[in-house]
């Protein structure tokens, strides 16, 4: 077995290599960023403190640490040539990757609950939707996403690996690395797909479950103006399901193939979804936006006050 593995990384022109990484970098500061205003914000505006904006901060730490998995990783690739990455770097950076795609994937759905709650069951929800539940749905995620990266990452690299070590991918990815095991990898193909495609549909019919009596409940609101602040609350959230079950569903929900439009899709998830994420969350959430605009009112001193 190698020690280490060679990301190959994508096919790109050498003479655009400084704007690959340009654009990389750009995508990872403004990532970190966004999503470090978004955790400041809600902590900070006490009109935020909602279950809504509570499941947004554990979204916005999942954005800043997918792009940590990959983007660091990749513009070293670019930058000095060199993919080497080690067997535990390996296992760790596939592991992370698949944890916090399924950790998200049961976000967003608990994120739908959340809204079907507050629309659809108004003078309930402030009793259900209590902290102790907000704590334990958040946590079920974290915890379910963990079990799923354990699971993929240990059934990856029990397989044996022989002389071939490349791996013609951006990262340690479980199709990349099936492909350089000395074994039958069948069942592993078998249980990636129906494991990632089960939690994958599973949470997509939810999410369009909860959706199906949201929607019904607000064309029951007699007003336009409510109709609209309702539907309001809810656009950033299917906006940010589409683009996230576009990637997952080509990905890993169809057999394998080669195409390098993979890479693409991988690279979108990891570099511009967590750039989109909290731009889209405060761009169409007037909530966020009131927010942002009281912190960037204040004096830096008042801040720091206590």
């Amino acid at each position: 077995m190698f020690q280490n593995f060679e990301l190959l990384g994508f096919p790109y022109p050498k003479d655009l290599k400084f704007l690959f990484v340009f654009f990389l970098l750009l995508m990872y500061i403004l990532s970190l960023s966004g999503n470090g205003l978004i955790l400041l914000v809600v902590a900070l505006e006490p009109h935020l403190h909602k279950p809504m904006y509570w499941f947004l901060c554990h979204l916005s730490m999942m954005d800043m640490m997918v792009s940590s998995v990959v983007l660091p990783k990749l513009v070293t690739w670019l930058i000095g040539g060199n993919g080497v990455i080690s067997f535990a770097g390996c296992v760790t950076q596939l592991f992370f990757f698949h944890f916090l795609g399924c950790t998200e994937c049961f976000l967003y759905t608990v994120m739908a609950f959340d809204r079907f709650m507050a629309i659809c069951k108004p003078l309930h929800y402030g009793t259900i939707m209590n902290y102790q539940v907000c704590f334990c749905l958040a946590a079920g995620t974290w915890f379910g996403g963990s079990v799923h990266g354990a699971i993929h990452s240990s059934l990856t690299f029990h397989l044996p690996y022989g002389w071939r070590n490349q791996v013609n991918y951006v990262l340690c990815d479980i199709p990349a690395m099936l492909k350089l095991a000395c074994a039958n990898t069948s069942i592993n193909e078998t249980v990636t797909l129906i494991d990632i495609g089960f939690v994958a549909m599973a949470c997509f019919l939810l999410i369009l479950t909860s959706y199906i009596y949201i929607v019904s409940a607000i064309l029951r609101i007699p007003t336009s103006k409510g109709r609209h602040r309702a539907f309001s609350t809810c656009t950033a959230h299917i906006t940010l399901v589409v683009i996230y079950y576009v990637p997952v569903v080509y990905n890993y929900v169809r057999p394998p193939s080669q195409d390098s439009f993979d890479e693409v899709l991988v690279m979108f998830y990891a570099a511009v979804t967590p750039f989109l994420n909290p731009l889209i969350y405060t761009l169409r959430n007037k909530e966020m936006k009131d927010g942002v605009r009281k912190l960037c009112s204040r004096r830096p001193q008042s801040i720091c006050q206590t």
